[in-house]
């Protein structure tokens, strides 16, 4: 079976403009429309018990803390891997505690959405905002995935243990 983390360039240059083409400009584009989307949701139906009351604003939250990292990695990280610069452990710790903070999120949006499960009775903007939420979390998931798994596992130092 193939994933994305299979089709993505193992070359480290290559693979930071991969991510910013890819999944920060789909952060970017997605997640405004995801806000309004919950919104819309939360103020239409805030009588009914299965209502994802909260959702927008964390989405809100999410767009300043995704902001912010992508504009770390654009700006300081990714430059730094592509002239292969060595002293990479403190900023990759650091993007590495920011995509625990965005798991977290995650999984905050699991819990207001009741693991995305829609109510029977579900509107048409009900249902595109659990099947886009699915869809960016998906995303955002294999954005961490590659960065963690893939990309900075070549630029951390490697502590041999003398055993």
């Amino acid at each position: 079976m193939t994933t994305k983390t299979d089709r993505v360039p193992q070359n480290p240059a290559e693979l930071t403009r991969f991510i910013e083409a890819h999944y920060h400009a789909k952060h970017r584009a997605d997640l405004p429309f995801l806000v309004e989307l919950a919104a819309k949701v939360e103020a239409v139906h805030n009588d009914q018990p299965d209502v994802p009351a909260g959702l927008a604003e964390l989405l809100r939250e999410m767009v300043g803390d995704l902001e912010v990292h992508m504009k770390k990695e654009e700006l300081i990280l990714f430059p730094a891997i592509r002239r292969s610069a060595e002293e990479l452990d403190v900023p990759i710790t650091a993007m590495r505690e920011d995509h625990d903070d965005h798991s977290e999120q995650i999984e905050r949006i699991k819990k207001l959405t009741a693991n995305l499960t829609l109510p029977e009775d579900a509107c048409r903007s009900w249902t595109r905002l659990y099947t886009d939420l699915s869809a960016f979390i998906c995303d955002l998931e294999d954005h961490i995935r590659i960065e963690n798994d893939v990309l900075f596992p070549q630029f951390e130092k490697r502590v041999v243990l003398d055993v």
